[in-house]
């Protein structure tokens, strides 16, 4: 197999030196380790943004194996495997990894995460796509072994619509939107929502695909956005084509607060717009920045002792804090998981478990060095995402301002959708087994 991976179990700097100078198999997770395989893609037209959500996941994970001797008194062993973004490579990665033991697998891409659904329940390793990934596999009575905390893709449009919307839903009667979105999985995802509501709310629909090929190369559909001048356009962007659509959009004077993304840009898709860039918004659940005890700790343990990939500048960035979220939530899963069990070096059925009974409040985050980082929430068997409120950011030039208090998934529209969407996808795939699993958590 072509996939390159990395073993970053961190013992010295040296040993990151040599992990990272040649490709190499990691070993199966030994008897007094728990083993957590990244899927990450630090190559090729998606690396720009895949690489600090990479560092930030693998830092995080580092941090408790510098700091406290990884998670309850056991290594984690941590590895990378690349995956270019591609669906194939990505269940190649998984392929290679579910006979080491893996506690979790994320698959960071909604094209592989929907390849790997069903086969979770059946390998019993659990999925985590993090706020990404199939709306419909929040309901954990469905889909037990998926899990896409703190909010879905169709929660993040209705979110943004509300803003839009002035607070309701039923103000964009009359309005033009316009839809920018990476035409893969990912950016078709929302588009049975964003249609049902269409409809519903009386509001029009201009479509914008960029196909993977034409990321960079967007003349087209800014051209058909100069022509039917949509209210707001909505992004659902990524890797090279974020940037791009910035540019786009400044350089044909499309209005940059009327130009509002789903969680992903970056800020070096910002910044190479220029000044013009200003105003650009998007939404996001956690703070940005360092000034976190967790943060300080890995900027110290991890960063500053030079076992990680990531330079200081990166971070506290937007991406590079959501792969620290990421990673948080694979941890709490396994702290959970031993708690339930009783046992240290616990397996993938265990942390399904485990995430099953996450409940992060405010003093759990404190506990963890990151109180005021992202709102509390729990999950629970039923409900494998939370459906977290979001809130708007906006980019000053420099830095990302929260300019909005948090905004509620519009439920009453998303959960119906939701649940048809789910049986859709049972009836679709003849034999989709009714859940056994158990409940640790019925509340």
């Amino acid at each position: 197999m072509k996939t390159t991976k990395r073993t970053l179990k961190i013992l010295s700097g040296a040993a990151l030196a040599l992990a990272l100078a040649a490709p190499a198999f990691a070993p199966a997770a030994a008897e007094d380790s728990i083993y957590v395989p990244l899927f990450t893609y630090r190559t090729g037209p998606f690396g720009g943004s895949g690489t600090p959500i990479a560092d930030g996941m693998h830092d995080y994970l580092t941090m408790l194996n510098e700091r406290d001797g990884g998670i309850g008194g056991v290594k984690l062993i941590v590895d990378e495997c690349e995956t270019g973004y591609d669906t194939k490579r990505g269940v190649e990665c998984y392929d290679s990894v579910k006979s080491k033991n893996p506690v979790i697998v994320n698959p960071w891409s909604t094209g592989i995460t929907l390849s790997l659904i069903p086969k979770a329940a059946v390998d019993k390793i659990p999925i985590l796509s993090m706020a990404y990934g199939l709306s419909a596999s929040a309901k954990g009575d469905v889909f037990p072994w998926i899990f896409n905390p703190p909010a879905t893709y169709w929660d993040g449009l209705s979110e943004i619509l509300k803003y839009v919307g002035n607070g309701s839903l039923d103000n964009l009667k009359g309005k033009t939107l316009g839809y920018l979105y990476f035409d893969a999985g990912f950016g078709k995802e929302p588009i049975p929502l964003f249609q049902d509501l269409s409809k519903d709310l009386g509001f029009t629909l201009k479509l914008y695909p960029v196909a993977p090929a034409d990321m960079q190369n967007q003349s087209a559909q800014w051209l058909d956005v100069r022509r039917d001048k949509p209210d707001f356009v909505v992004m659902y962007g990524w890797g090279a084509m974020n940037a791009t659509a910035v540019k786009e959009a400044v350089k044909s004077g499309f209005p940059m607060d009327k130009f509002i993304s789903i969680w992903w840009p970056s800020e070096a898709d910002l910044t190479s717009a220029g000044d013009g860039a200003k105003g650009f918004k998007t939404l996001n659940w956690h703070a940005t920045g360092t000034d976190f005890p967790a943060l300080k700790d890995i900027q110290k343990r991890v960063v500053d002792a030079g076992k990680s990939l990531a330079p200081a500048s990166e971070v506290g960035q937007v991406l590079y804090n959501h792969g620290v979220y990421n990673s948080m939530l694979i941890a709490e899963g396994i702290v959970n998981a031993q708690k339930l069990t009783g046992k240290k070096v616990v397996s993938g059925e265990d942390v399904r478990r485990g995430l099953e009974t996450i409940d992060l409040d405010a003093a759990r985050f404190k506990a963890l060095g990151l109180e005021g980082f992202a709102a509390p929430f729990k999950l629970t068997c039923a409900d494998h995402n939370s459906h977290s409120a979001t809130f708007i950011q906006q980019w000053d030039g420099a830095k990302w301002d929260k300019i909005t208090d948090p905004i509620p998934a519009a439920m009453d529209k998303v959960q119906p959708l939701l649940d048809a969407a789910a049986k859709s996808y049972v009836e679709k795939n003849a034999g989709w087994p009714a859940r056994t699993e158990g409940c640790d958590n019925k509340s």
